[in-house]
C-alpha cells in the first residue's frame, strides 16, 4: 500500500522580512510504501528539512504546486493536528523547550490528543515506563520540563520515546543523528530497526552515512537545489560519504 506520494512539488517560504516568499523546492516527487525506510540526504540548503516541515503542516512553507497524499487523502487540506491524528510524526532537527511544562504532562496530553481519548493514568505509566526503561531515560525526566537544560542526546531520546507512544504510521526524523553521541545514535538507530513492523513508515533525514551502520534503509535518496536528483539502495550513501554529493551526482547523472 502506497502510504504517502508526493507529486511535482514546489514550494516557498516566507519570514518576517520577506513576506513574498523564497522559493525552495524545486519538483520533488517521492514514494513511500507501506513498511519502507527512506534516508533523504543532501548538503545544507539543498530542502530537506523544508520537505519534513511541509508534511508536517509548518505555516510559514507554503505548497505553490504539486500534490501531496498521506494514504490516499489530500494532505494540503488537513491542519496539523489532523496530519497527527492521520499518524504522521516529525521529530525536529532542533527540539523545542517549553519552560514550565513537566515532560509526564506533555506527553499524556500528546497521547490523548492523536488517540482522541483519555488514557487511565495507571495504563499510560506502564506504557512509558516500559519504553523510558528501553530507551534508557531516567525516570526524573517526568517532573523537569520539556527540553529545558537537556544535552542534544537527551532532547532526542526524549522526541523517540513521543514516538513510541504516538505509533505513527509515518516517522520523519530530521537529522537525529545531529548532536549524538556514537553509543546514543547506536541505541536509538538500532531501537527504530528493531520496532519496524512492516506497516510503520520511516522518512530519515541526515547529512551522514552513520545512520545505516544501524538501520537497513530500503531507499536512499539525494536532495540537490530542491529535488530528488539520485535515488539508489543504501550503498549509494556509502558512495557520498567516500566521493562528495557533488561527484555522485555529476557521475550518475
Amino acid at each position: 500500500m502506497t502510504l504517502l506520494e508526493i507529486k511535482d512539488l514546489y514550494s516557498s517560504v516566507t519570514s518576517e522580512k520577506d513576506e513574498q516568499g523564497k522559493d525552495i523546492l524545486n519538483g520533488v516527487s517521492l514514494k513511500i510504501e507501506e513498511g519502507e525506510v527512506h534516508v533523504l540526504m543532501g548538503t545544507n540548503g539543498s530542502g530537506k528539512s523544508t520537505l519534513a516541515h511541509i508534511l508536517m503542516g509548518h505555516p510559514r512553507h507554503r505548497v505553490t504546486s504539486g500534490q501531496i497524499l498521506f494514504k490516499e487523502k489530500d494532505l494540503r487540506k488537513m491542519t496539523v493536528d489532523e496530519r497527527a491524528r492521520e499518524g504522521i510524526f516529525l521529530a525536529y532537527q532542533y527540539p523545542h523547550t517549553i519552560a514550565g511544562l513537566p515532560v509526564g504532562t506533555f506527553l499524556k496530553n500528546a497521547v490523548e490528543a492523536v488517540r482522541g481519548e483519555g488514557v487511565p493514568v495507571k495504563t499510560f505509566r506502564k506504557e512509558l515506563t516500559a519504553l523510558m526503561d528501553r530507551l534508557q531515560i531516567p525516570k526524573e525526566f517526568l517532573r523537569r520540563s520539556l527540553n529545558e537544560g537537556f544535552s542534544g542526546g537527551e532532547k532526542k531520546r526524549t522526541e523517540i520515546l513521543q514516538m513510541h507512544l504516538l505509533n505513527p504510521s509515518l516517522a520523519i526524523l530530521d537529522e537525529t543523528d545531529s548532536g549524538l553521541d556514537v553509543d546514543a545514535m547506536k541505541m536509538i538507530f538500532q531501537d527504530l530497526q528493531d520496532v519496524r513492523t512492516g506497516k510503520n513508515s520511516f522518512l530519515i533525514i541526515t547529512h551522514y552515512d552513520r545512520v545505516l551502520d544501524y538501520i537497513e534503509p530500503d531507499f536512499v535518496h539525494i536532495l540537490s537545489n530542491g529535488k530528488i536528483v539520485l535515488s539508489g539502495g543504501p550503498n549509494l550513501s556509502k558512495q557520498i560519504e567516500k566521493e562528495g554529493f557533488e561527484a555522485v551526482i555529476r557521475s550518475q547523472t
